[in-house]
């Protein structure tokens, strides 16, 4: 769950991102200031925009932003209020995490991307499909998982690439927008001593 607020350019209004669209057409169903947005196949709720939210919860920030539990609890009533049956779930585990590949395969229809076994936490591994010159096995990386709002703005869902399941992405310097990053492909390098599943932290993983 993604939750986005931008007040100077969309105004006093709380986007939250709840699924993957996937194209989808979509409708909206809107009681009072809670808009739900859904998809018509499958009536499945993709986001919920909450209207003149400053009077709920107070937000200074702006692009990707992050409630509190009593926060979210507040906006679970608003939606109760309005007559919406569905709550909200806080989800505030990290997004970008230390991973490393533990074993990497040539895509079978691809020259140029492989298949990666990523470990992102000490129980959980990730399929993910990548083209970066530079993976190798062993390597320590920045993981994107999916929920994540990149720095540009674009979402990361569990998705195919050429037939292939991928859930999350290895993110290069550039894409995670760090200072210096290199104008080139290749995904961030990590020491071989950083822990996997631990939280992004650009003062410390990178150096450029």
């Amino acid at each position: 769950m993604i939750f986005t607020y931008n007040k100077e350019f969309v105004g006093d209004v709380l986007m939250v991102i709840v699924a993957n669209n996937e194209d989808a057409k979509l409708s909206v169903e809107r009681k009072g200031n809670v808009a739900r947005i859904f998809r018509q196949d499958t009536a499945e709720t993709v986001a919920w925009n909450i209207f003149q939210v400053s009077d709920i919860v107070d937000i200074q920030q702006s692009g990707q932003i992050f409630l509190t539990d009593e926060e979210v609890a507040l906006l679970n009533q608003e939606l109760a209020k309005e007559g919406f049956s569905e709550t909200l779930i806080n989800d505030l585990q990290p997004k970008f995490v230390v991973g490393e590949i533990v074993e990497m395969t040539a895509h079978p229809d691809s020259d140029h991307l492989n298949i990666c076994q990523v470990q992102v936490a000490a129980d959980e591994t990730l399929q993910i499909v990548a083209g970066a010159p530079n993976a190798r096995l062993g390597l320590k990386t920045i993981v994107a998982l999916p929920g994540a709002m990149m720095p540009k703005g674009n979402l990361i869902f569990p998705g195919e690439l050429r037939g292939e399941k991928s859930f999350g992405m290895m993110c290069s310097p550039r894409e995670l927008q760090l200072p210096n990053a290199p104008q080139k492909r290749g995904i961030i390098e990590l020491a071989d001593s950083e822990v996997v599943g631990t939280a992004f932290d650009p003062a410390k993983h990178w150096q450029g």
